[in-house]
């Protein structure tokens, strides 16, 4: 079933081990969307597709092996395409101080606890998200 959406690219930074299969449903959901999926299992890796394909939107958790989400998100915002990157944190982690300060810093689209969302939930905040992107 394919919306149009063929050329909007999503990337799903997702890594934590008890989620595994929620990278699965994401890039699955996405791809049945028509949305142009890449996936990446850590935030180096993820960083290096991010700034090699440009996406139009990167779904991105906290919590990776040899560099998290966060820093991911710093090393990004230091690229000319980077800094305007629309990206959606979808995380297992609450938000605590330091995540706070580094959310405002770092200004993702939005900062999503995974427990408190479903999936068509996701799906249609992404789809929002690129809407009103404009891209």
């Amino acid at each position: 079933m394919s919306n149009g959406n063929g050329n909007k690219k999503i990337l799903v930074v997702e890594v934590v081990e008890d989620d595994r299969p929620l990278l699965s449903v994401l890039c699955d959901r996405f791809s049945a969307e028509g949305y142009n999926v890449i996936s990446a299992l850590t935030g180096d890796e993820g960083l290096k597709l991010a700034l090699e394909h440009k996406p139009d939107l990167i779904l991105l958790d906290i919590v990776m092996p040899k560099m998290d989400g966060l820093t991911m998100l710093k090393k990004l915002r230091e690229d000319n395409w980077g800094k305007k990157a629309n990206v959606i944190l979808l995380t297992n982690l609450s938000a605590d101080e330091k995540i706070t300060k580094a959310v405002t810093e770092l200004e993702p689209c939005y900062y999503l606890i995974k427990t408190d969302w479903k999936m068509d939930d996701i799906v249609e905040r992404v789809k929002s998200t690129l809407e009103g992107s404009g891209k």
